[in-house]
């Protein structure tokens, strides 16, 4: 079993004078309907095992190690879903291990996590790609996110998990 904690280990926030690596959790918003695809979700357990097609008797392509990670939800069947995750993988997991709750990983360079919702006021924490938080409502280009309990807004851009999925 191959276990994709690779690019998801990456968790570090940097605060002012230092560096303190930081978990992840998911945030509280459930979001459209129950029927509808795609949208966001984010894995619901420590491990779940991510197949090459929707049922047990598929190999396992790869075994998420860490709730939170955010995934976007292709397709269903029965309890199946189809999913990509941030680094483009595809594979289907059992819907007992999703939650529609919604994370976000930083992409690209280091983010900021600003005051306020617009990006005014100061920077509050700076935020290394790879890393997973909470992501809560997005408006205007900027992400409500948190990660480990550092609360922040961050533009939208800067999070695989936000905006449309």
């Amino acid at each position: 079993m191959i276990k994709r904690a690779r690019q998801f280990a990456r968790l570090c926030v940097f605060l002012t004078g230092g560096a303190l690596g930081l978990g992840l959790g998911v945030p509280a918003a459930a979001q459209g309907s129950d029927n509808a695809v795609p949208y966001w979700a984010a894995t619901a357990k420590d491990e779940a095992n991510m197949r090459v097609g929707p049922g047990r008797e598929y190999r396992i392509n790869w075994t998420y190690v860490r709730k939170g990670v955010p995934l976007k939800v292709l397709r269903m069947m029965g309890g199946w879903r189809l999913v990509e995750d941030p680094d483009g993988a595809r594979g289907w997991i059992l819907s007992q291990f999703l939650t529609r709750e919604r994370a976000g990983v930083v992409k690209g360079g280091t983010a900021a996590l600003y005051q306020n919702k617009d990006g005014s006021g100061r920077i509050l924490w700076r935020v290394s790609p790879g890393v997973f938080g909470k992501l809560g409502e997005c408006d205007a280009g900027w992400c409500d996110f948190d990660v480990g309990g550092r609360k922040g807004f961050i533009r939208a851009e800067s999070v695989w998990g936000a905006g449309k999925p």
